[in-house]
């Protein structure tokens, strides 16, 4: 580590510390955005998916987040993990997150936000975390956290090349966000809209298991070593599955590419998960929780037919209505799904839609992959940029091309 870098702490490069703001969220347009622990993945927060709360002025005032503010989880198996606000919604933040307000004469936020996603910092909080029931952390504690300052000028630059990886992983978020929205909306519009009022000639209505397989059998012997998709890595509001392991398959759900999964049992189902699989080698099996239901449409209907099926608001309330079971473990019988009907339509328009939805999630999946080199390479230039161990102009050359 460099001479001249000084040893603090974050409690001392903060002007503020200070506790969320407790109230019930709405999904009403009442008051401003109210971020939520659960509303951080990995450091990132979809606005979109943020709710909102009724908040008087003076506390509008008192918890209202301004550019630059760093907010941490305090309890839970959440712990650590934070956010770095940059101003882009009116936002106040929740009680089990404290925000830590850098003083910017003496660090730069987004400086010390990549502190707060190194290595260094999840040993902190594993050390640090107390409580056997609800393991957490609080200000103090989370105050301690030893932070390691360069210059000011040399810490924004090292955080403006951690951002332009940071950046260009957003965007293709972004972008695939807004594939996804287009191919729904045109789901929607050409089989779900066109069938409201009366079945347009050529069309025609059926149960669900004549159009879709419904749990299709896919040979994988157990104790061999698969693909698996856990639960907790299911997506809720978008296609793709991003993280797989491999594991002996023992007793699960077993699919294929072109596959799609809904989850089956509370509260999975009603948060929505549900993937599209497009991850697998050709004709590579792969396995998940038994709480899955896999869906494999008939021809005409393209691969990609089942997941926007599963998606519209339609089906959810279906598979929803139909749960059983005790309260807190209830879940949907795959057999309730010949009680749902599914309007088919012509082989042509059909194709149509195939083609289109292919080609975006063809783009989607591109995106995510080049996203996954990039965030490979922020994580390992944030270690050996933190610790003074990789100057600025030598990690600048090697980010120039790819972000």
């Amino acid at each position: 580590m460099s001479a001249e870098w000084e040893e603090t702490t974050l409690a001392d490069i903060s002007a503020n510390v200070s506790y969320g703001y407790t109230e019930s969220a709405s999904d009403q347009k009442v008051g401003p955005r109210f971020l939520r622990i659960t509303d951080i993945q990995n450091g990132v927060v979809n606005w979109s998916n943020v709710p909102y709360c009724p908040i008087s002025k003076a506390d509008h005032g008192k918890y209202r987040l301004q550019s630059g503010d760093i907010v941490v989880a305090r309890t839970g198996n959440s712990t650590g993990e934070n956010f770095l606000y940059r101003g882009i919604e009116d936002a106040v933040f929740a009680s089990y997150l404290i925000r830590f307000r850098i003083n910017p004469e003496e660090a730069d936020p987004a400086f010390i936000w990549y502190n707060l996603r190194s290595k260094r910092w999840w040993n902190f909080i594993n050390s640090s975390k107390t409580g056997s029931a609800q393991p957490g952390a609080n200000a103090k504690v989370l105050g301690q956290f030893p932070v390691s300052l360069p210059p000011l000028t040399e810490q924004k630059s090292i955080a403006q090349i951690l951002a332009s990886l940071d950046d260009k992983i957003e965007l293709n978020r972004r972008m695939n966000e807004t594939l996804e929205a287009l191919a729904q909306s045109l789901f929607k519009s050409w089989f779900v809209d066109a069938t409201q009022s009366a079945l347009p000639k050529g069309w025609r209505e059926v149960p669900l298991p004549e159009a879709i397989r419904v749990n299709p059998p896919r040979p994988l012997r157990k104790g061999e070593v698969a693909p698996y998709l856990d639960m907790a890595n299911m997506p809720t509001r978008s296609a793709r599955a991003l993280e797989i392991v491999d594991r002996e398959f023992g007793s699960g759900m077993r699919f294929k590419n072109g596959d799609t999964l809904v989850a089956r049992i509370t509260p999975c189902l009603e948060n929505g998960k549900t993937c599209f699989v497009d991850f697998l080698k050709d004709d590579q099996i792969a396995w998940g929780s038994t709480e899955y239901i896999v869906l494999q449409p008939k021809p005409p209907l393209p691969p990609e037919f089942a997941y926007f099926l599963a998606r519209t608001d339609e089906f959810r309330a279906f598979m929803i209505s139909n749960m059983t079971g005790t309260t807190g473990r209830q879940r949907v019988p795959a057999e309730c799904l010949s009680n749902f009907k599914v309007a088919i339509p012509p082989a042509e328009l059909a194709e149509k839609f195939g083609k289109f939805a292919s080609a975006a999630f063809a783009q989607m999946k591109a995106h995510d992959e080049e996203s996954r080199t990039l965030a490979a390479l922020r994580d390992a230039l944030l270690p050996k940029l933190l610790s003074g161990e990789l100057r600025v102009p030598a990690a600048a050359q090697l980010t120039e091309a790819r972000a």
